[in-house]
């Protein structure tokens, strides 16, 4: 599925190229259930997957361009990967970017700078989107033993389209999530409870929390009721669904994205995140081979 950056095979490039297909797999997933209501329900309460293939969102096109930015540089250079993002918005502005994304990525691609239009939305406060967690999974794989450096280049990825605290703190969780997802064998509580412990405090950080309150035998609506599921496309509403799903799902990919998307809500950014976290846990050989039959291969269209 992956056709491109095939000259990076050091072990953090492997890692991201992982995350990178599994976050892929996951957005293409959760797309197709953007459908009828009857059509969503029979494909979920039989579990049955959505007919190929499957499409993509900004979600991936920005994973993609922060993968192809950090095999060449190591770390977050905000001008040049603001440039690879706004590059990338303009070759296909229909792929699903929200409303404040294609405001600041189009002014970003006519030579306004990505600090000016950044901060200037929601009367300066900056968005709090989920858009900043959505593509930064790679990001946990790259940095194998320093979690405060991941932490500031987290923030650093973020900053450009995101000002808000909060989405930035919701791009750390979930990057540091992926990074224990690569390199520890934690799983449920002591997974979320290391998260929690690196995420700047606020309303994501408390949503955290609240879900190792949150038993796996609760149903999937008590579930969204207490964390949300990307409904306000917010990181706190979005975060902490995500990590409750992968958390108690550790061991199946098939079953985590399943739990993921019947959440529904903004099902193909979570199902990105979650899809993108399975594959740093499981490895190539832990995602089933239809899914990623299933999903559009990357090719050359997306680099810089």
């Amino acid at each position: 599925m992956i056709n491109i950056l095939q000259d990076y095979n050091e072990p953090q490039a492997l890692l991201a190229k992982l995350a990178l297909m599994g976050t892929a797999i996951g957005d293409a997933f959760g797309q197709c259930f953007f459908n009828t209501r009857p059509q969503i329900t029979q494909w979920l309460s039989q579990k049955q997957l959505p007919p190929a293939p499957w499409y993509f969102t900004d979600d991936t096109i920005m994973t993609i361009g922060l993968v192809q930015h950090l095999l060449q540089y190591n770390d977050i250079q905000q001008d040049k990967l603001a440039h690879i993002w706004a590059t990338n918005y303009q070759k296909d502005i229909s792929r699903g970017y929200g409303g404040t994304a294609h405001k600041i990525l189009r002014e970003i691609s006519e030579g306004r700078s990505w600090q000016e239009a950044a901060s200037e939305v929601f009367s300066g406060m900056g968005s709090m989107g989920n858009g900043a967690a959505m593509r930064v999974v790679p990001l946990g794989a790259f940095y194998p033993e320093n979690i405060s450096h991941l932490v500031e280049q987290a923030c650093l990825s973020a900053q450009i389209t995101h000002a808000h605290p909060e989405a930035q703190a919701g791009a750390v969780a979930i990057a540091v999530a992926a990074h224990l997802a690569a390199y520890t064998t934690l799983v449920g509580n002591d997974w979320l409870e290391q998260i929690a412990a690196h995420t700047p405090p606020g309303d994501t950080h408390n949503k955290i929390l609240k879900s190792l309150t949150l038993p796996s035998s609760y149903r999937v609506e008590t579930i969204v009721h207490a964390l949300g599921n990307g409904h306000q496309m917010l990181a706190q509403d979005t975060v902490p669904l995500v990590l409750w799903c992968v958390a108690h799902h550790f061991d199946d990919f098939a079953q985590a994205l399943w739990k993921t998307v019947s959440a529904l809500g903004d099902r193909d950014t979570t199902c990105a995140m979650a899809g993108g976290i399975m594959a740093l846990r499981l490895g190539w050989e832990g995602i089933p081979q239809d899914w990623g039959d299933a999903t559009e291969p990357i090719d050359q269209t997306w680099l810089v």
